[in-house]
């Protein structure tokens, strides 16, 4: 099939320069005092960013759900939850932002629908509906009793705890489920299911907005055959990504997905795919400039490296080491071919500075060291609202404070196998996604700013000192950071075009690498630990402290390449 033309190789697209605001809509700010953000309330702040100075805004799910997922179950593709607010409300803020110059990308999720889809409903009405192969039925195991434990079709965990098959009563068979049991799999080997998704994201692209951030796009393939996964230790089910990350017709699907939804659409549109486990050779392929399948996409491996085999709560001390070694290990993997996705932190992750720096005595100068660090790469930075602040997890006392599904699933799973609580406790606090989604801290009132009611989630303690209002003027804050970074980035052409260059590759505290573009060349130097370090060893390291200073996370100006704790600086010579 072929592919729409890719931009000659001398011609960089406008996302080389760009950077994306996520909004969690539901936790960003509320307009109506239900305690739930919503369109309107994002609408007050688009001024806000605005003066952040990104370029464009990513909405998580605002479609009509139930809700089980945090809108990740969506039950009608082409709406806006009334918690949110209405198509009228979209269509106003998307003219809004527009008219500042930024773009709008929504989420798209379409791995799975909700159970509570007409979709589904009519999939699960009768096995002779003609929605039934719209999703993977099957039934039990041949010998076993349908419905028992251990009759499902294969042995696959959900991501989210558990089997990843559902047995329906009614009609005596299972449905996939890799997430929650209400978020059924799409089976995209049905030519309808292809052609009913490519028309819902053409009529959203019709509507004004600029793309997509495609949620577990990687997951749309699946292996027909269905078979066993290896077994997980410690579970009782297999893991079968072997079977549906990357399947076998995922470039096929995507090259499709091309052709049909955006070919003749200009180069305003941006795509990006969520992709766990992709390998670096899987990414480039997917993002090769001469004939991309999607412009970049989110790799987990940098975001993994604190966590053993048994995945994301199977937690292993951080080496700063390990997250040097993993994010140059993809910026030199993708030069020239391919393009970055940069992020530590997201709606799915724990806020980046409990997890990479320091939340207490030195969050501020590990906040913006983490930044810099991150900006300064070749790639697309991707900012989760609130990170520009330096908001940190939440203190949890006690399980019953989580909303998230995976969080609660995996409280009970594992207490239920007789694990201590209060050791769950402190892997939730650790790594519970809901560390993202507590609100945003516009300022030090009750409930800091983000609504007159009772937030759906508590309102972090430190909102009083953490805060937009308190960091807004001023110079020193880590909004004010952020903002110098985005402004570099649009300005300076190494820093967006520039190639990469790691330098040091086994000290164990600094991460120092350097950009390069036609005379520029921008050094970036970060001490990734609470201790002290010593970067004197570096490539001219004496005559770079002539140079200039572009930025720097701590005051002063440096004589010597002795790095106080998460102390970055950013240097720029011709």
């Amino acid at each position: 099939m072929p592919t729409p033309p890719a931009a000659p190789p001398h011609e960089e697209p406008w996302w080389t320069s760009a950077v994306v605001y996520q909004v969690y809509v539901r936790s960003f700010a509320d307009s109506d005092g239900d305690g739930i953000g919503d369109l309107r309330g994002l609408l007050s702040k688009v001024d806000y960013l605005s003066h952040l100075g990104i370029d464009v805004v990513w909405l998580s799910p605002i479609y009509p759900s139930p809700q089980d997922d945090g809108g990740y179950d969506v039950s009608d593709y082409q709406g806006i939850d009334p918690l949110f607010g209405t198509l009228a409300d979209f269509d106003e803020l998307l003219a809004a932002l527009h008219a500042r110059g930024i773009k709008l990308i929504i989420d798209l999720v379409v791995n799975h629908t909700s159970d509570e889809h007409p979709w589904f409903k009519a999939s699960r009405s009768d096995p002779s509906s003609p929605y039934r192969d719209w999703y993977w039925w099957r039934p039990a195991r041949p010998g076993k009793v349908p419905g028992k434990p251990g009759s499902e079709p294969n042995n696959w965990r959900s991501a989210f705890s558990g089997s990843a098959w559902e047995f329906d009563e009614d009609t005596q068979e299972y449905y996939l489920h890799l997430f929650s049991r209400r978020q059924p799999d799409l089976n995209w080997e049905n030519p309808q299911v292809r052609q009913a998704v490519h028309q819902m994201m053409c009529w959203w692209l019709d509507r004004g907005v600029d793309g997509f951030r495609m949620d577990v796009i990687n997951m749309i393939s699946k292996d027909v055959l269905l078979p066993d996964g290896p077994p997980i230790p410690g579970e009782d089910f297999g893991d079968g990504g072997p079977f549906y990350l990357c399947g076998p017709r995922l470039d096929e699907f995507l090259q499709e997905m091309r052709q049909e939804v955006f070919a003749g659409r200009g180069d305003h549109v941006l795509t990006v795919g969520e992709m766990p486990n992709v390998t670096l050779e899987q990414a480039r392929a997917i993002t090769d400039r001469h004939s991309p399948r999607l412009d970049m996409v989110f790799q987990f491996e940098h975001v993994q490296v604190d966590q053993g085999p048994g995945g994301k709560f199977d937690l292993l001390p951080l080496r700063p080491a390990d997250l040097k070694a993993s994010l140059s290990r993809w910026q030199e993997g993708l030069a020239g071919t391919g393009w970055n996705t940069l992020y530590l932190g997201n709606h799915d992750q724990p806020r980046l500075v409990s997890r990479f720096g320091d939340a207490d005595e030195l969050r501020v100068p590990s906040a913006k060291a983490l930044a810099t660090m991150l900006h300064l790469h070749r790639g697309t930075p991707f900012i989760f609202q609130g990170d520009e602040l330096g908001m940190t997890n939440y203190p949890w006392r006690e399980a019953s404070e989580f909303r998230d599904i995976e969080s609660l699933n995996h409280y009970r799973d594992r207490v239920e196998r007789g694990e201590n609580p209060e050791t769950v406790m402190q892997t939730l606090r650790r790594m519970s996604r809901d560390n993202a989604r507590t609100p945003m801290q516009w300022d030090a009132s009750t409930h800091a700013g983000f609504s007159t009611g009772t937030p759906w989630l508590s309102v972090h303690p430190d909102h009083a000192e953490v805060n937009v209002a308190r960091q807004l003027d001023d110079p020193d804050s880590v909004l004010s950071h952020y903002r110098r970074l985005i402004a570099l980035r649009h300005e300076e052409p190494a820093v967006s075009r520039g190639d990469f260059t790691l330098l040091l590759p086994s000290h164990e505290q600094v991460y120092a690498f350097m950009r390069r573009h036609e005379g520029t060349e921008v050094l970036v130097v970060t001490n990734l630990t609470g201790a002290e370090a010593n970067a004197g060893s570096l490539p001219g390291a004496l005559a770079w402290l002539e140079a200039e200073l572009l930025l720097m996370n701590y005051p002063g100006v440096p004589t010597s390449w002795r790095l106080r704790p998460f102390e970055s600086r950013v240097y720029r010579r011709r």
